[in-house]
């Protein structure tokens, strides 16, 4: 293992302790794709030939087929990578594709293109939800409905009126992500373990070559700052407080008291002793995600309000809140979408509960 000391290998607990293997496979393709793009950097400067360089390439491109989810001794998805490459490519040319790289700048690079990667996801499924509730607010446009303020009927409006607050919401919601895209989108490779290398390298070419817009450009900033990962989880954490809050409507008002409409069987299920029933299961627990979205977010903060410059192993610890947070949003907005697709509005009971109330 590349970490042990001198005198002797990890003891194994310890080893077990340090490793984020388990947590690192969700950034396997990344680190090969930035291994690739820091090869061909280091061929174009001539720092490794061009047969060390094909030798390198050629075991980068095997190894994107394999399965990295299999149980491994590796400290981490960067050290496993490399020893397949040196085993692949032999030691002479696999042991130069580190050459001024440190673990420090290849981390903070690969968690950049995830989070990349998965802003744009977000993205595309908060348009798609956007233009269901644009749809349906067309639908019911002529929709009277009470409006409620501390749950108490206050003026009447419109069913459309209600969706459209909440299509502003996430519009806010997706202007948010899409700032944040551009700062995340910034290359930190080459910033080297916390000063930079003095092997003439070319941040600029790697960045280039990963889609990214520029640089980080000072070294200690691009491997010891984690606040864009903060600004992902902090934007998702408003997106999914906001999809909770619409769920929490729809739950008060698809119960039998309100009945201003029915969800789908489809995203609701029964008790195990009352088939009768017909629980919002899929919506309460949107408010139950929220929660833990809200929790990650708080444990990154944490994790990151004590920390001195330069690269702390605490950080590893940040990327256990990245990846659950990007499948929880993706998955919940999937839902939302298709739930508000199939859920019926029951116009008769909006107008009733106006002409029974002061509205």
């Amino acid at each position: 293992m590349y970490r042990s000391r001198l005198e002797g290998k990890l003891d194994e607990n310890t080893l077990e302790f340090l490793s984020s293997i388990s947590d690192d496979f969700q950034i396997a393709q990344y680190d090969i794709l930035g291994s690739q793009a820091h090869t061909l950097m280091l061929l174009e400067n001539k720092i490794i030939t061009k047969a060390e360089a094909e030798k390198i390439l050629g075991a980068l491109e095997r190894l994107k087929k394999e399965n990295f989810s299999e149980k491994s001794e590796a400290e981490d998805i960067h050290e496993l990578i490399e020893s397949l490459v040196i085993k692949k490519a032999g030691k002479e040319a696999g042991g130069k594709m580190h050459t001024a790289r440190s673990r420090n700048d290849q981390v903070a690079l690969d968690i950049r293109m995830k989070i990349r990667d998965d802003v744009n996801i977000v993205c595309f499924f908060l348009n798609e939800v956007i233009s269901t509730l644009i749809q349906l607010a067309e639908k019911h446009q002529n929709t009277i409905m009470p409006l409620y303020t501390h749950l108490q009927q206050a003026q009447v409006g419109l069913f459309s009126h209600f969706l459209l607050a909440y299509a502003d919401a996430l519009f806010r919601d997706l202007d948010r992500f899409y700032v944040a895209y551009g700062r995340i989108n910034e290359s930190p490779l080459g910033a080297g373990p916390v000063g930079g290398t003095s092997i003439p390298i070319d941040r600029q070419f790697t960045a280039k070559m990963l889609g990214f817009k520029g640089l980080v450009e000072n070294s200690i900033d691009a491997t010891s700052s984690r606040d864009f990962v903060a600004e992902y989880v902090g934007n998702s954490s408003i997106l999914m407080t906001n999809l909770s809050r619409m769920a929490e409507d729809f739950i008060i008002w698809s119960t039998s008291e309100f009945s201003f409409l029915e969800l789908s069987d489809k995203f609701t299920s029964t008790s195990s002793v009352m088939p009768q029933k017909k629980n919002p299961d899929i919506l309460e627990l949107i408010r139950g995600k929220t929660a833990q979205v809200i929790g990650y977010q708080m444990a990154i903060l944490s994790n990151l309000k004590g920390l001195p410059s330069g690269y702390n192993r605490d950080l590893q610890q940040i990327k256990v809140s990245i990846w659950p947070t990007s499948k929880i949003v993706i998955s919940s907005l999937i839902v939302v979408n298709s739930l508000l697709k199939t859920m019926t509005v029951n116009e008769k009971k909006l107008r009733q509960a106006i002409d029974g109330g002061f509205s």
